[in-house]
């Protein structure tokens, strides 16, 4: 008795089928496929046919690129080819302040994280800045002109460097990052006080053994990771560094509109102290 072949998917054509087969079986010669409870089975035996070929034809399609549909799949068979998808963009503006009655202060900084919060549409959303932001005091006034600042919240994480450890990763924990915002600085220890500021490339051409830098992929969940050199593209990290990572995680495009900005920045001068 030959096996049937399944040329078609549907289930009803699968049950046909099944019980052709059954009935080409010397053993059921006399059942009543529709009204006994052979019919059960034979349905049991269709749906999972049905499952399993439709699992199967996903899995399938998923292994190639035009025609994979879940975005994790499409991000990895794009890595294979060296492309990092684009990020969220954090929406911007450019914002405007002084301060004024400063005494015995050469320099002012807004430093990196939470500048103001902008109300758009009856939702307030929070600005920040990547970096710190330095400027001169003049005859007790300062200037800050046309800062970008940038939708969202400002994070800060770190990493050591433990050199025991088999393939080390260095993954981001959150999800929705503008990765123009990443700032990735290396020390030798944690208790150095100096830093390398290690720049986001996209290619190696130009990269020799010594260059601070680093590739970025993203992972499962819209994370992104860190990649860095091995001594013959891009320097490698040592035992015991201490990468600090900041970025800024956004809402995209839903910021934009915002306007009617209030300062809540923090700000401080040449000695480190606030600012009010």
């Amino acid at each position: 008795m030959a096996f049937g072949q399944y040329t078609n998917l549907d289930f009803d054509q699968i049950k046909t089928s099944i019980r052709d087969y059954l009935r080409a079986n010397t053993n059921f010669t006399d059942y009543d496929f529709e009204g006994s409870n052979l019919s059960i089975i034979i349905d049991a035996l269709a749906y999972n046919t049905y499952t399993t070929a439709y699992n199967t034809n996903m899995a399938a399609n998923e292994c190639f690129l035009d025609s994979a549909t879940l975005r994790e799949n499409v991000v990895s068979l794009a890595r294979n080819i060296g492309y990092v998808p684009r990020s969220r963009r954090s929406s911007r503006a450019k914002v405007s302040f002084t301060v004024s009655g400063l005494t015995e202060t050469s320099t002012l900084t807004l430093n990196a994280g939470i500048v103001c919060n902008g109300s758009g549409d009856n939702t307030n959303f929070i600005f920040c800045i990547p970096e710190n932001i330095t400027i001169p005091v003049v005859n007790g006034f300062a200037e800050f002109n046309n800062i970008e600042i940038y939708e969202g919240n400002f994070v800060s994480q770190e990493f050591t460097v433990d050199t025991s450890l088999f393939n080390q990763k260095y993954t981001l924990d959150n999800s929705f990052i503008d990765t123009s915002t990443i700032k990735v600085k290396v020390k030798d220890l944690s208790s150095s006080t100096s830093s390398v500021t290690y720049q986001q490339i996209d290619n190696i051409i130009g990269i020799t053994s010594t260059s601070a830098a680093y590739l970025l992929q993203e992972v499962e969940d819209e994370r992104y990771e860190l990649i860095f050199g091995d001594n013959v593209i891009a320097k490698k990290l040592s035992n015991g560094n201490v990468i600090t990572v900041s970025y800024i995680t956004t809402d995209g495009r839903d910021g934009n509109g915002a306007s009617e900005f209030s300062f809540v920045g923090n700000i401080t001068n040449q000695d480190g102290a606030a600012i009010n």
